[in-house]
């Protein structure tokens, strides 16, 4: 038992740490970004400005911190003073039209401000775009401009916040873009590498696997045994490697069919679920997987829960791809790119996982590991559920952070 209480605290410390957290990224000093979001039909992006670039730009005396109320007063000079000293071309000059704008306070950096605009009368996306840049290098000769492509789907760029393709200076304030170095297939991988990704430090898909998967190496005790000796519970390992097999094959098989028709569809504006419930029911789909094997609610049918719960994993994976702005981005490749590394991704982790379980499946330690780890995986599920359907910020692993002082 010493050691089962240890490997519970080691596996709470883990996960403790792949619990989710969220950041900004930093300006660097003497340094204001463009982004561009470059898709099939059209291109938007953003100017992001740090408060001292601000004062210097227009003349303004704002102080931290900073709020959309202060820089209000500012903003049509601001949009002025862009307009005037950058541009878009290519076989024309397209207009810069901005839309809104965004405040961003950070605690140990300056404030900066993210002015949104899109490129109008832009319908096919050029071979080569001409961008101007020349802002703040007249009042800051020191200062640079960073160009970044936040997304371009063909050149397999999704969510770049910090790989720049170019750097305007005093110097060098105009620069050509090339938009032809990118193929359908770099898309295609890229996508695949984010499903693979989404997986991988996804906690609930890989805890609703894990449960799943724990009984494969063994089976119930058949019944008039278990009559006879009085263990009605009690586990029996599978004879040959096979049988384990299939039973991975079609736990496997049975979330791949569920979560791809949902994915499929979600993604596809066909259905639309609040995603706190999604979530939400992701979580519980962990505990009811777990508790199955305590008390079995579908004898010898895990796979009903794997596809009904399965269905709901293929939402929240449906989210991530309109978060990085994939619905109707080359959906097609995007939908087949994304699922194939979901289910290269979690083969990889069922082969991590599987081949241990089927070596420990004779031991005296197996049954114990099914059971305290089932009751772990509920303990965890429920924990989760409490947060995402009402909101409430408990974590409960910060015990242990306190406890190793980390």
């Amino acid at each position: 038992m010493d050691s089962l209480k240890h490997s519970f605290y080691f596996l709470a410390l883990i996960l403790a740490f792949l619990l989710p957290t969220t950041s900004l990224q930093a300006h660097a000093p003497d340094q204001s970004y463009l982004y561009l979001n470059i898709y099939k039909d059209h291109i938007n992006g953003r100017y992001e400005l740090s408060m001292p670039d601000i004062n210097r730009a227009v003349g303004a005396s704002l102080t931290r911190p900073m709020s959309a109320a202060s820089i209000e007063p500012y903003l049509e000079q601001l949009r002025a003073y862009i307009l005037s000293r950058s541009s878009f071309t290519a076989d024309q000059q397209y207009q810069i039209e901005f839309t809104d704008f965004e405040v961003v306070n950070l605690k140990e950096e300056e404030d900066f401000v993210r002015l949104n605009f899109t490129l109008a009368g832009l319908t096919d996306i050029p071979d080569e775009l001409t961008i101007k840049y020349n802002l703040l290098f007249d009042v800051s000769p020191n200062h640079t401009g960073g160009l970044i492509q936040e997304h371009n789907w063909k050149a397999g760029i999704l969510n770049n916040y910090a790989k720049l393709s170019a750097i305007f200076s005093k110097n060098e304030t105009v620069q050509a873009l090339d938009l032809t170095d990118g193929s359908v297939w770099q898309g295609f991988t890229a996508l695949v590498k984010l499903g693979m990704w989404h997986i991988w430090i996804g906690l609930d898909h890989i805890l609703f696997l894990v449960a799943l998967i724990l009984p494969s190496v063994v089976r119930r005790r058949p019944k008039e045994l278990a009559e006879a000796t009085g263990k009605k519970w009690e586990w029996v390992p599978v004879s040959d490697f096979k049988s384990a097999f299939f039973y991975i094959l079609k736990i496997v098989t049975s979330f791949t069919v569920a979560h791809s028709i949902t994915l499929a569809l979600a993604s596809l504006g066909v259905i639309e679920l609040n995603s706190r419930l999604v979530e939400s029911i992701i979580a519980f789909s962990i505990a009811v997987a777990a508790f199955h094997n305590i008390i079995p609610i579908f004898k010898a049918k895990e796979w009903v829960i794997t596809f009904v719960f399965g269905l709901f994993h293929g939402f929240g994976f449906a989210s991530v791809l309109g978060e990085k702005g994939l619905s109707g981005d080359y959906m097609a490749y995007s939908l087949l790119g994304f699922n194939v590394g979901v289910e290269i991704g979690q083969v990889l982790i069922v082969c991590a996982i599987f081949p241990l379980l089927y070596l420990i499946r004779k031991t005296r330690f197996y049954p114990h590991l099914i059971f305290w780890g089932s009751i772990f995986l509920i303990l965890m599920a429920l924990h989760w559920v409490i947060e995402r359907a009402f909101d409430f910020n408990f974590k409960f692993f910060n015990i242990f952070k306190d406890i190793f002082g980390l």
